[in-house]
């Protein structure tokens, strides 16, 4: 009986970190190397997706870098997260992506070193934002690159978007939150 007053404890304990835990709490590597707390975003709306150079989404670049650009002054921030996990559409290395992004988009939002967004390698933040913001139909798992994730300043993940929704149809959900 003991034991499993122990067990329930610890359970307990876990789940309350887990409820208690934000965006701000995840220090992730961005795509140069370098540890970076997303607690320096506090304030900021974020749009955290997914990406690939080899997608037919990939065009999506230049749609988040104009969002990017119009509203950077506001206190918005894409967040860029490359990842090999669809048809390998991101076989590149960290360095190789970053050069795609700058020579083919002109991309200056903050992109962040490949990563696991499903299976048993999810990157943490990941499994915060899925379990945020659950897909279609109550699944969890990012179906293709460019999911989207938006954030409001508090670091609330507020809403999920697919794929095939494009960076100017989230515009009108990142003004109203920018004038919150």
């Amino acid at each position: 009986m003991r034991h499993i007053f122990i067990l329930l404890l610890l359970l307990g304990a876990l789940f309350a970190k887990e409820a208690t835990m934000n965006l701000y709490d995840f220090t992730v590597e961005d795509i140069d190397g370098n540890k970076v707390s997303l607690s320096r975003y506090k304030g900021d709306v974020l749009l955290i997706v997914n990406v690939a150079s080899e997608c037919g989404f990939t065009p999506q670049y230049e749609g988040l870098e104009k969002l990017y650009e119009e509203f950077k002054e506001q206190g918005f921030m894409v967040l860029g997260f490359p990842s090999n996990q669809f048809l390998s559409q991101e076989p590149g290395t960290n360095k190789e992506i970053k050069f795609f992004c700058q020579g083919t988009y002109d991309v200056h939002f903050d992109m962040f070193a490949k990563i696991d967004v499903n299976g048993d390698n999810t990157a943490p933040l990941y499994n915060y934002l899925k379990t945020m913001q659950g897909g279609f139909l109550g699944f969890d798992a990012i179906k293709w690159n460019f999911t989207k994730f938006l954030v409001d300043r508090e670091g609330n993940v507020v809403k999920r978007y697919g794929p095939s929704t494009k960076p100017e149809d989230i515009k009108a959900d990142i003004v109203k939150l920018l004038e919150q």
